[in-house]
This record gives structure tokens, C-alpha cells and sequence, in this order.
């Protein structure tokens, strides 16, 4: 950068324009290379913290084997198999209903039309609300 203090002042503002564009340019530079820096990160995260849950699914299945294994001692291994089985089946049939009831309540909120509407005859007087 050059050395302006001897520059006058109408040369300085016949400067701003570059100075400004150069500034813009630069910043645009410096955010393009944020963006690709957080990029790379976030990529190399992500697919860690995949890997981590593919281990993670197989540690379950290894769990389910040591239960079934566990289970084997005590009784035939294909009834302990069958228990765990059971097991499995139904907490899933159990999430599979408490996600229907979920589901249900979706379309039980207060509609905002109505809500208006409500509002409105409090505000004549009539109706039912709250005093």
C-alpha cells in the first residue's frame, strides 16, 4: 500500500470507489474461504460420526447375541432366541402405537381460524371465555 499523507483530499476520495471494491472483494475472498474450510470439517464430522453409528448398530446386534447367548444357558437356545424375539416384537408394537397416538394428536390442535373467531366474540362479549 502506498504512503497517502501526501496525497490532497480530492485524490483520496477519487479513491474510496477502489478502496471499497477491493475491501468487498476481499472479504468475499476471506468468506469463500471460511465456507470452504468449515465445509471440509463438517464433511470429515459427519462422516466420522456415520462410522460411529454403523459400529454402533453392530454393537446392538452383538448385545442381542450376548442376550440369546446369555439366555441359551438356562433354557434351549432356540427358546431363548424366540424370547428375545418376543421381546423385540413387542416394544416395537408398543412405539409403533404410541407414534399412532401421536400421529392422532396432529390433527386435534386448536384450528387458528376458530382461535380468531373466539377472540373476537370475547372481545363483543359473547360466548364462552375465560373472565
Amino acid at each position: 500500500m502506498t504512503d497517502r499523507s501526501n496525497e490532497s483530499l480530492f485524490t483520496l476520495i477519487r479513491s474510496l470507489p477502489e478502496l471499497f471494491t477491493n475491501l468487498i472483494k476481499a472479504e468475499i475472498e476471506q468468506l469463500k474461504t471460511k465456507a470452504v474450510h468449515m465445509g471440509k470439517y463438517a464433511g470429515i464430522g459427519a462422516g466420522l460420526f456415520v462410522g460411529a453409528l454403523i459400529f454402533l448398530y453392530f454393537a446392538i446386534g452383538v448385545l442381542v447375541a450376548v442376550g440369546i447367548l446369555a439366555l441359551a444357558l438356562v433354557m434351549p437356545a432356540w427358546l431363548a432366541a424366540l424370547i428375545v424375539f418376543v421381546v423385540f416384537l413387542l416394544i416395537a408394537v408398543v412405539l409403533a402405537l404410541v407414534g399412532v397416538a401421536f400421529f392422532k394428536k396432529m390433527g386435534q390442535d386448536p384450528d387458528p381460524v376458530e382461535s380468531i373467531k373466539q377472540d373476537i366474540d370475547a372481545v363483543k362479549g359473547m360466548g364462552t371465555y375465560d373472565r
